[in-house]
């Protein structure tokens, strides 16, 4: 008797992990997931949801004709339910947070841009690319004046020294003006456009600066005779 008790409970503790590890099914379960998530909107046992959770499941009867089989049948409706499915608000949720790193991704290369623009425009501002474009003719110009000025020094003897001090002061301003332009580095940095337009309105008041003293040298040559 002894060995018939020991195999029969030897058996069970064998079969208990088998048991134990193996996967169960359940239907029930499986409707009720499958109605908060994606599926069709069910619930099982069906008259178990509707007489218990009524409101949670969204359940009514409804009188169904089969012959020797009509009776009253319960279905479920989610519009009647005081819940909402859990899958619209986590696809809500992915989708905002696709919106989300899109937004960043646009704004991270949007930085990305403007720090490319930025180093190209700190790079235009180190070097003065524009001067040698107008070196020449500021150049011929400076000669022009200071040969003029000098001439009606000599020929006024010293009489037009008024008009030829302001003429003097004029150009020494706006030669400065022009050397400040063309400085570069830390304190000094100007976009190589910015420096063009400037050079371009300098160069027209030089252009204004030979006139005047070419008036000067005329106004001497006719008043002052050797």
């Amino acid at each position: 008797m002894r060995k018939y008790l020991f195999a029969i409970v030897g058996l069970l503790y064998f079969s208990f992990p088998a048991l134990a590890q193996h996967p169960t099914y359940d239907d029930q379960k499986e409707k009720q997931w499958k109605s908060m998530e994606n599926g069709p909107w069910d619930f099982s046992p069906d008259w178990y949801y509707y007489l218990l959770h009524k409101k949670y499941s969204g359940g009514e009867t409804y009188w169904q004709w089969r012959f020797l089989k009509s009776g009253w049948r319960v279905r479920f409706k989610e519009s009647k339910s005081n819940v909402k499915r859990i899958m619209p608000t986590r696809i809500t949720t992915e989708e905002t947070q696709r919106q989300k790193v899109k937004k960043a991704e646009e704004e991270r290369m949007k930085i990305e841009d403007l720090y490319k623009e930025e180093v190209a425009r700190a790079a235009d501002r180190n070097v003065d690319l524009v001067y040698s474009s107008f070196k020449a003719d500021f150049d011929r110009m400076q000669k022009s004046i200071t040969d003029g000025l000098l001439f009606c020094m000599q020929r006024s003897k010293g009489k037009l020294k008024f008009q030829v001090d302001e003429l003097t002061r004029q150009n020494e301003m706006m030669c400065q003006d022009i050397a400040y332009i063309h400085r570069t580095g830390a304190g000094y940095e100007l976009e190589n456009a910015k420096r063009q337009k400037a050079y371009q309105q300098y160069k027209k008041q030089m252009e204004e600066m030979v006139s005047r003293v070419a008036h000067l040298v005329g106004m001497a040559q006719n008043y002052y005779k050797r």
